[in-house]
């Protein structure tokens, strides 16, 4: 394999665009609370013309990518390429077992030497549509905000400011009124009696906060506002991460209940997002601590109907869109709703002929 800097000295690097990666490196991991919570890199990528930019890539997209360029470039016989093949750097292998954030830090070498090996391939390889849009600042990457870049800045002391008690008591804030019990990481525990410092709004129902160093989100009818946040559009800042509810729903066989617990979840995602059913399953059964669940929608007539498979996904998203301007919704509340039933109970379809 060449070397960049050989590479450089070759007529052919002079001819490719300013806008080619030449190098990229990974900054940090994140956690992204989406239906399932997953950790993603966030790689900071140069540009043959010197421009840099960040990106956000899950390992799963790097998987994608790499099975993507061996079926295209990968020689039949690897003791000899032929002229539009070339040998490919190894890719760290998918791991099945243990914590999620281990196995990410784990990987930031492995994947930093992939890439580095990837972008120093002939010139020719470096022009692939699949290779460059992988590398290229999407709309989306350019909206986030990395939180920290742990691993390109070197380790700075904390310098702590006094920031004068005035200053606390113009920040918008809230008393909270009602003990509330947090369901999952990113929802506060909030005690009677405790202020609570106000970050943003999340949606119609639910405020971000600060309260004992905990940042996290809580309903606002727990609490009594005392200073309100500063109105802002829907097209606020964008702190790199907008929240979307998810209403959900447990059905007890019929007859048994008639109070259906009622859930909304917030997830990191938009609300475009289509979920699989494996997510949305393993994501229920944390929700309602029940483990052999099915999930259903309600169709326009009003009749459960149950999910099996992402393309009964796809119609469930299909059919609330349809139906999204009959039903009134906060901003941020996904068109779709979900019913979760036990495996077992069929009594809750309208079976009627």
């Amino acid at each position: 394999v060449m070397s960049l800097q050989q590479l450089r000295d070759e007529s052919d690097f002079d001819q490719l665009p300013h806008n080619v990666p030449v190098t990229a490196t990974i900054a940090d991991i994140e956690e992204k609370k989406g239906f399932i919570d997953h950790y993603r890199f966030v790689i900071e990528v140069k540009t043959k013309g010197g421009s840099k930019y960040f990106i956000y890539r899950r390992y799963r997209e790097f998987f994608t990518l790499h099975q993507n360029l061996e079926s295209k470039y990968s020689p039949e016989d690897a003791e000899k390429p032929g002229p539009n093949t070339c040998l490919l750097p190894p890719l760290p292998g998918k791991i099945f077992i243990g914590n999620k954030k281990e196995i990410a830090e784990g990987r930031i070498p492995e994947l930093n030497t992939y890439m580095k090996r990837l972008l120093g391939l002939p010139v020719w390889f470096l022009l692939d549509d699949t290779l460059r849009m992988f590398f290229y600042q999407t709309d989306q990457d350019s909206q986030q905000q990395p939180r920290a870049l742990r691993r390109l800045r070197p380790q700075t002391r904390k310098v702590k400011t006094v920031k004068p008690k005035m200053d606390l008591f113009s920040s918008p804030r809230a008393e909270v009124m009602f003990d509330f019990r947090g369901n999952g990481k990113e929802e506060l525990n909030l005690k009677k009696g405790e202020v609570i410092f106000l970050l943003q709004r999340v949606n119609a129902d639910w405020l971000e906060g600060t309260v004992n160093n905990q940042t996290g989100i809580f309903p606002q009818s727990f609490v009594k506002i005392i200073k309100p946040l500063p109105d802002v559009s829907a097209e606020g800042e964008d702190e790199g991460h907008t929240y979307s509810c998810l209403r959900c729903f447990l059905l007890s066989p019929a007859g048994v209940d008639t109070r259906s617990p009622c859930r909304d979840v917030c997830v990191e995602e938009d609300l475009t997002t289509q979920p699989t059913h494996k997510d949305l399953l393993t994501l229920m059964r944390n929700v309602f601590k029940v483990n052999d669940i099915a999930l259903n929608y309600r169709d326009p007539e009003g009749d459960l109907i149950r999910v099996l498979d992402d393309e009964d996904i796809q119609l469930m998203v299909k059919e609330s869109r349809d139906q999204q301007g009959k039903v009134k919704r906060p901003v941020n509340q996904f068109p779709w709703e979900l019913y979760v039933t036990l495996a077992s109970d069929l009594s809750v379809y309208n079976t009627e002929p």
